[in-house]
This record gives C-alpha cells, structure tokens and sequence, in this order.
C-alpha cells in the first residue's frame, strides 16, 4: 500500500532513520511514488567574470574586424556569470547593442567551456518551427524575440514563447532571451502571463544608447 505524504517525510515512520540524512532520500522516494519533485536548475558561478566575459566578446567580434566596446550594462551580465541564482537572462533594448551577439555566440561558449554544457540557439522564428525539440531541451537561447508571428500547428494557435517559459519554470531550464521589445511591448504582443513568467525565470538587463553598429 502506497505511502502518505507525510509518512514518506516523518523520519520517526522510516524503518531506517540514518536514511533521514542522505538528501537524495525524499527525492527517490517521491518519484517512487508518482510525486511531483521541483527539477534542478542550472547554476552557473565563474570566477574572474569580467575577464572571461571580455576574452570571449572579443574572440567573437574579431571574426568581424570589430573591437570591444564596452557598456555600462556588460556589468550586469558580469554579475550574472558570477553568480546567476538558478535563473536565465532577458536581455532588451534597441539594436545593435551586442545583445545578439551575446544571445547567439558569446554566452553560449561560456556555458560550453566551464560547464560543458550545450546551450540550444535559435532565433524566434526557428522556434515556431522547431518549438517541440526546443521543450525537450535544458538550456535554450532565443535571439530577436518579438519578430515571429504565431504559430498555427494543423489548425491549432500555439504561442511557443509562452510554453518555453512554462516549462522553464516547472522543469528548471535556463533561459536566455534578446529582444528589442520592453516590458510593456512584450505585455501587449503575448499577454501577462508571460510576461511574469520572464520576471520569475530571468534576470531582466535593459540596453540602453545608440548602436555601435556603423
């Protein structure tokens, strides 16, 4: 016969009590028994964060011909790397701010080199196209989000940026979003909904300034 919650966790009920200290215990026995159990997030924690961030935008942008510009809101993300709590990246503003260059290239080979980690890359309209692979996937980069349209599968409109961040936030998957949309454009093109569920998953960084493109 199946076990109550509160058998599962009452050490006094555990036929060994020593099991009470390993803390992969509950997580086995909760999935034994068809229980919901919260996914692990990604954590990233790299030291010298500025260096490394520095070293792979200029690695990236030398394929270009292009030097360094460095922003104010670099800093940030910095931070992020340093210590990034379990949570992705929004990152918004207008264009050419390198923050698709950041999305597509220099974010993702970080994670690469210290965590050996493959971070999926798509840009929003390849994720209409490919949304069920994306679900499957635990670390996602969506780059120009706000230039897809919606996604109509057999009959049936889906909006994929709105499952993505579901799923991230039931299944831990780190996120990490460029778009030059801001908070209240996103509430208006895809809702409330979403909108809090960027707020709950991400670390929201704004751009500011004209384009150092020339």
């Amino acid at each position: 016969m199946k076990q109550t919650v509160y058998e599962i966790l009452n050490p006094r009920s555990m036929e060994n009590i020593k099991d009470f200290d390993d803390p992969n215990y509950f997580t086995e026995r909760m999935k034994y028994y068809d229980l919901p159990v919260p996914e692990e997030k990604v954590y990233i924690n790299i030291p010298n964060a500025r260096v490394v961030l520095e070293n792979s935008f200029k690695y990236f942008l030398s394929k270009e011909n292009k030097d360094l510009v460095w922003l104010p809101e670099y800093e940030e993300i910095v931070k992020w790397i340093e210590d990034n709590d379990g949570r992705g990246l929004l990152l918004f503003g207008p264009c050419g701010l390198g923050k698709s260059m950041l999305s597509r290239y220099v974010i993702p080979s970080i994670l690469f080199a210290f965590y050996d980690k493959i971070c999926t890359i798509k840009s929003a309209l390849q994720l209409n196209l490919s949304i069920d692979e994306v679900l499957e996937k635990k670390i996602v980069s969506i780059d120009d989000l706000g230039t897809e349209s919606i996604l109509n599968d057999y009959g049936n409109k889906r909006l994929p940026i709105a499952e993505l961040l579901d799923t991230a936030e039931q299944k831990g998957k780190l996120l990490i979003i460029s778009t030059n949309l801001d908070g209240a454009e996103i509430k208006n093109r895809y809702g409330s909904r979403v909108l809090e569920r960027i707020i709950s998953t991400t670390k929201r960084i704004e751009f500011k300034g004209d384009s150092l493109r020339r």
